[in-house]
């Protein structure tokens, strides 16, 4: 996603027109593809260009206007007001009703979004909803009787077959509302990579593709020569933000089922195995170790019913050899809520067989609790310190934050209150009538954990 636009240079090249009639004995005689027969058209209809003509009708530039910054102090003296922050992106229509599939990372914090069509048509757009860990989101626009693109799938390509991206770099600088094209071919499959910058997603089993995808094209589509979509451009490897041949999409079954979930609940419901692993320090460890360590199992979870226990090695998850803690990742991601995980593992000099059937993330079914009007809270269980890898044993995890109270507090999702004052705190139901008790105008202290680190902050209740 495009967060800022630097300088862009455009080398415009002037093609010969194809004219009509014969070409004159005396003129110098030009290369044989320009005296080409009527049949010329057709020589030139490769399959790339089949492909792009059949998706692009349904590909969208994504438009985003972010929350402005806050002013300043040389702005207030100057009586100027920061620039308003804006990124670009790109989606395309899975359904002909107005429903675009694009990244998260796209849309992550958007005011307003304007979705363009590719017949240069303005509509405003709402998200659905989104998934940060997968990095897919659903807009809904109020066209009807859009053009669709043909969903394929991923999990048969062949290494080395044609790969076509299509998406907007650039769009507004460009002016123009017809997508890009850039083709290459399927470099690889099954690629784990890590994150990173504003890219918080599990990139787990992508496809890489030597297609130049650049700044603008996240969220646009990935298609075979059949111009049929097997992925969603997703992120790209580089030092300088632009393509250098490495490029990633997301598979598109994974993309189809999250927007589904979106689509007919608001949400994705993750399924949760009860256990962690340790991330390895050194990426060759697999192959001393045979497999990943299993750090932590949840008390009375789906991994501890199953017979797995912190110290074993996990060896294979549903057919697949694990090698690094993406792998279990990568096994975990496309699960759903009940499904079944068959894992090998080794526990001391023993291998055995485990099932675990899956369940909803304990902070999906905890109890909530509301507090100033904006803050929903769960209590710490050990199931909950599990999932969320919490270092205290009491407390109350901030489950969800409306972003003006964030902003005013600096407390985060994902926060731990332990405490108010000198008086520690061990539930939802202690925070919320410990709060309840702070008198209007008051100052008091906040104790939380964040990223296992203890840390307080100063507050003042509001009148």
């Amino acid at each position: 996603m495009t967060r800022h636009i630097s300088a862009l240079i455009l080398g415009l090249a002037l093609a010969a027109c194809r004219g009509q009639g014969t070409i004159n004995a005396q003129q110098t005689a030009p290369p044989p593809r320009v005296a080409a027969s009527r049949g010329a058209d057709g020589q030139r209809r490769t399959a790339i260009v089949e492909a792009s003509a059949r998706v692009a009708p349904a590909v969208v530039s994504i438009h985003v206007i972010l929350p402005a910054p806050r002013p300043s102090q040389f702005d207030l003296f100057f009586g100027q007001s920061p620039e308003t922050p804006q990124g670009f992106g790109t989606g395309f229509i899975l359904r002909s009703d107005g429903i675009v599939v694009t990244n998260q990372h796209v849309v992550a914090n958007a005011q307003q979004i304007t979705v363009t069509l590719a017949d240069g048509t303005d509509a405003p757009g709402r998200v659905l909803g989104e998934d940060p860990v997968t990095d897919i989101a659903v807009i809904k626009i109020d066209n009807r009787g859009l053009p669709v693109v043909t969903v394929g799938k991923s999990s048969d390509l062949m290494i080395g077959e044609w790969a076509i991206a299509l998406g907007n770099p650039y769009t507004y600088m460009l002016g123009n509302s017809e997508p890009t094209v850039t083709a290459g071919v399927i470099s690889a499959t099954g690629r784990n990579i890590l994150s990173g910058g504003n890219m918080q997603g599990i990139y787990v089993d992508m496809i890489q593709t030597d297609a130049a995808i650049n700044p603008g094209n996240s969220g646009g589509p990935l298609v075979n020569a059949l111009g049929e979509v097997i992925g969603i451009n997703s992120s790209i490897f580089s030092n300088t933000g632009e393509s250098v041949g490495l490029g990633f999409a997301i598979p598109i079954e994974r993309a189809v089922r999250v927007a589904n979930e979106i689509i007919a609940n608001g949400l994705v419901r993750r399924a949760w195995s009860g256990l962690d692993v340790a991330a390895a320090q050194d990426p060759t460890d697999w192959k001393r170790t045979g497999g990943i360590p299993v750090k932590s199992v949840a008390p009375d979870g789906p991994a501890a019913r199953a017979g797995v226990k912190a110290g074993d090695m996990l060896l294979k998850a549903n057919g697949r050899r694990l090698r690094t803690f993406l792998d279990w990742e990568a096994v975990k991601l496309d699960l759903k809520v009940g499904d079944p995980i068959a894992v090998t593992l080794r526990s001391g000099a023993a291998t055995s067989e485990h099932h675990i059937v899956t369940g909803d993330l304990p902070t999906v079914t905890a109890g909530k609790v509301r507090v100033l009007q904006g803050l929903d809270l769960i209590t710490v269980t050990p199931a909950v310190r599990a999932e969320r890898n919490i270092v205290t044993t009491a407390g109350a995890l901030v489950y969800h934050i409306q972003p003006d109270i964030s902003e005013q507090t600096g407390i985060q999702a994902g926060d731990v209150i332990t405490g108010i004052n000198q008086q520690p705190l061990r539930t939802a139901d202690d925070v919320a009538k410990a709060l309840g008790a702070v008198r209007a105008g008051q100052m008091f202290i906040l104790w939380l954990e964040r990223g296992g680190q203890t840390g307080n902050v100063q507050l003042r209740m509001n009148q």
